[in-house]
C-alpha cells in the first residue's frame, strides 16, 4: 500500500487511516473486528475502481510521477536472475540517468537499457531527475551496438522528464547524440523492445524509444512536451497544466489509439506503485512473450519491418508543385495581412 497519496486520492488516504485504527483496536483489545475490516476493504476496493476508472490525463501524468512508483532498477532487479551493470559511453562519462547492463531474463541474456530517477532527494540530485546528457545516450547506444555483436535483445525502460536541456549538454551534443541513437536503433539488427514506464517526454525519451515494439504501462504518458511546459507555452503560465494535459492527448489510450505505440501493460489496481513487485512480475511475463515473438525473425526482415512501422506514423499529403506554389502563396498573402 502507498503511503502517498495524490490529490484525488484523498477519499481513498481517509479510508486507509479508518482501516489501520480498527485493526489497532482488533490488535490491543478484545474486540473482533473482522466484518467492519472486511466491509471496510470492500469500500476501499469500490472507491478505488471508482477512482482510477476514470483518471483525467493530468491524473494520469501525477500517477506517472508518483514518488513510489518502481524506476529502472527496481524492474531490472525484481525481474532478472542476475544483472550486471556496465559503465561509460568511452568519449566523456558515465551518466548516472542512464543505466544499462546485461541481464538473466529467464535462462536468456538481454541487454537492459533505461532511465534511472533515483528513489529519495540525493539520489536524484545524484540521477540528475532522470535528464540524461549526451554521454548517457551514447553510453546506450554502446550497449546496443554491444548487444548487437553478440546477438542479445534490446530491453529498454522509458522515465524521464526530458534530456538535460542545460547549455553544457548542448554544447557536448545533445541533439546529435539523440539523433545518432534514432538512426542507429532504426537498423539495429536485434530485436528491441521499448516500455514507457513513467515519463515518456520528448527527444528524452526517443534516445531510447524506437523499437520493433513500443508499449505504455496504463498509467503513463508519452508526448513531445510535458502539459506544464505546454501550458507556459501557450497560456504564459503553469495554471493551464491540466488543460493542456488534456489537449496533448498523451495518455495511453490516446497513444494506441493514434498508432504511436503497439499495447499498453495494465498496472495492479491505484497504479504500479500499489503492488510493484507484482507490477513487476506482469512485466516480466509481457517482455517474455514479445522476446519470443521476435527472436526468431530474420534481422534483414525485422528492420524492414521496424522502418516500414515508423513510416506509417502520421498523416501526410503529397503536393504537385503546382499546389505546393499556390499553397506557399495563400500562405504569405494571409501572413501579410
Amino acid at each position: 500500500m502507498a503511503t502517498t497519496f495524490m490529490d484525488f486520492e484523498k477519499p481513498l488516504e481517509t479510508l486507509y487511516e479508518q482501516l489501520e485504527k480498527l485493526k489497532e483496536v482488533g490488535e490491543q483489545g478484545e474486540v473482533d473486528v473482522t466484518v467492519m475490516v472486511s466491509e471496510l476493504e470492500q469500500k476501499i476496493a469500490a472507491k478505488k475502481e471508482e477512482i482510477y476508472s476514470s483518471l483525467t490525463g493530468w491524473q494520469k501524468v501525477q500517477l506517472s510521477r508518483h514518488p513510489e512508483r518502481p524506476y529502472t532498477l527496481y524492474y531490472v532487479t525484481t525481474m532478472c536472475g542476475k544483472f550486471i551493470e556496465l559503465h561509460g559511453d568511452r568519449y566523456a562519462g558515465d551518466d548516472k540517468a542512464i543505466v544499462g547492463g546485461l541481464a538473466d531474463f529467464g535462462g536468456q541474456t538481454v541487454m537492459v537499457i533505461g532511465h534511472q530517477k533515483g528513489v529519495n532527494t540525493k539520489m536524484r540530485q545524484y540521477r540528475n531527475f532522470g535528464m540524461a546528457n549526451p554521454e548517457g545516450y551514447r553510453k546506450a547506444l554502446r550497449l546496443m551496438k554491444l548487444a548487437e555483436r553478440f546477438g542479445y535483445p534490446v530491453v529498454t525502460l522509458i522515465d524521464t522528464p526530458g534530456a538535460f536541456p542545460g547549455l553544457e549538454a548542448e554544447q557536448r551534443g545533445q541533439a546529435e547524440a539523440i539523433a545518432r541513437n534514432l538512426f542507429e536503433m532504426a537498423q539495429l539488427k536485434v530485436p528491441i523492445i521499448c516500455y514507457v514506464i513513467g515519463e515518456g517526454a520528448s527527444g528524452g525519451a526517443l534516445g531510447i524509444g524506437l523499437g520493433d515494439r513500443v508499449f505504455m504501462l496504463e498509467h503513463t504518458w508519452y508526448s513531445v512536451i510535458s502539459p506544464e511546459n505546454c501550458s507556459t507555452i501557450l497560456w504564459r503560465s503553469w495554471e493551464f497544466k491540466e488543460k493542456a494535459a488534456e489537449a496533448l492527448r498523451l495518455d495511453a489510450d490516446s497513444m494506441l489509439s493514434f498508432g504511436l505505440i503497439d499495447g499498453i501493460v495494465k498496472e495492479p489496481l491505484g497504479g504500479a506503485h500499489n503492488a510493484p513487485e507484482k507490477m513487476a512480475m506482469d512485466l516480466r511475463g509481457h517482455i517474455l512473450e514479445q522476446l519470443a515473438e521476435l527472436m526468431p525473425q530474420d534481422p534483414e526482415v525485422r528492420i524492414v519491418n521496424r522502418i516500414h512501422k515508423y513510416e506509417q506514423m502520421g498523416r501526410y499529403t503529397y503536393l504537385s508543385a503546382l499546389e505546393e506554389a499556390e499553397t506557399e502563396r495563400k500562405a504569405k498573402s494571409k501572413s501579410s495581412k
